[in-house]
């Protein structure tokens, strides 16, 4: 099938490119991302295949099904930038990649929480000046922590197993207990426990209207002091000026995100030229005690090839029977919910 790439950099079309040898898909990468300012480009094809930071509301969708597009290949889980209901309406089918590495998602968790923990990123930058003062630096023994796992599916899963490796107390919240956490010790428990009793909070849930700023001014107000919140799923699961209302209060006392709620005009570019003019992302840089990264959690070998497949995969799926497997619809997204 005709498919037009949007959002792609050099690691996508090289994988998607290798991919592709066994498929034989026709395929146009484009650089920039799907907008209203540049979606004339996908008229023509039956198929567009985009990422996170593109959002097709009822408006796009429209113009996409004037130029015949049939297909919405997701390169992500995740399904919130699209408006499935109008995607349904105009006949046009959604698909998305639903697992590729939740091992990288899990461990980049972990790689925040050492790295905070331990004051990894200070003491680099401490050690490169010639300073080897420890003043500081200060941690605390992740053995017998209590670790609160918001969301225990897959990744969360994963999660759990290596915070299990290092002694963690776990808890866990979800609507449905996973067996897997269960065998770990892992005790489920409301949402309000697992704020007054963690040590360390990850958050592995998808972003839904309701848990939209799952962690907002009253969670931070029921959080135990001292607090380390981690977020490697969706920016908006957090309220970010919340959150700096607890860093400055000390609720919270460490924060790590591979995520931010605005995060579509700042990540996957190269800004270090421009004055970003995001004031809330640019206070939240101010603290010694948060570290970003760039929605990178998912960013290893095994997890772009996977991707590449299974994106593949499903338009393959879809050419030759109209249907696919990984399909999103609607009633499925709040079924799920």
């Amino acid at each position: 099938m005709k498919v037009a790439f949007f959002n792609t950099k050099s690691y996508d079309r090289q994988c998607f490119g290798q991919a592709n040898e066994k498929h034989q898909h026709e395929i146009v990468f484009f650089e920039s991302h799907l907008s209203n300012e540049t979606v004339s480009l996908a008229s023509g094809f039956p198929v567009v295949c985009i990422f996170i930071n593109d959002y097709l509301n009822a408006e796009m969708l429209e113009i996409l099904a004037q130029g015949d597009t049939k297909l919405i290949a997701l390169r992500s889980a995740g399904f919130n930038h699209v408006d499935l209901n109008a995607a349904a309406k105009l006949g046009i089918s959604i698909v998305r990649v639903p697992a590729y590495s939740p091992y990288a998602v899990a461990e980049h968790a972990v790689a925040l929480i050492l790295s905070l923990n331990r004051k990894v990123h200070r003491a680099y930058n401490r050690v490169r000046e010639g300073n080897f003062s420890i003043e500081g630096l200060l941690g605390f023994d992740l053995y017998g922590a209590t670790v609160g796992v918001v969301g225990t599916g897959r990744i969360g899963a994963i999660f759990a197993q290596i915070m299990h490796g290092f002694g963690c107390k776990l808890l866990g919240h979800d609507t449905y207990q996973n067996s897997t956490c269960l065998g770990l010790g892992m005790e489920y428990v409301s949402m309000p426990e697992i704020l007054a009793q963690s040590d360390i909070i990850s958050l592995h849930c998808p972003l839904t209207p309701e848990s939209h700023h799952l962690i907002d001014a009253e969670a931070i107000a029921q959080m135990k002091t001292g607090l380390m919140l981690i977020n490697t799923s969706r920016g908006g699961l957090i309220n970010t000026q919340d959150a700096i209302d607890g860093l400055k209060s000390g609720a919270i006392a460490y924060l790590g995100i591979d995520v931010y709620e605005q995060e579509a005009d700042l990540f996957f570019e190269d800004l270090s030229n421009e004055v970003i003019q995001d004031d809330v992302f640019q206070r939240l840089l101010t603290f010694p005690n948060v570290i970003v990264t760039g929605h990178q959690a998912f960013f290893t070998a095994q997890a772009l090839a996977n991707i590449a497949d299974t994106t593949l995969t499903n338009i393959t799926e879809f050419a030759q029977s109209g249907t696919c497997k990984n399909e999103v619809k609607a009633e499925t997204a709040i079924a799920s919910k």
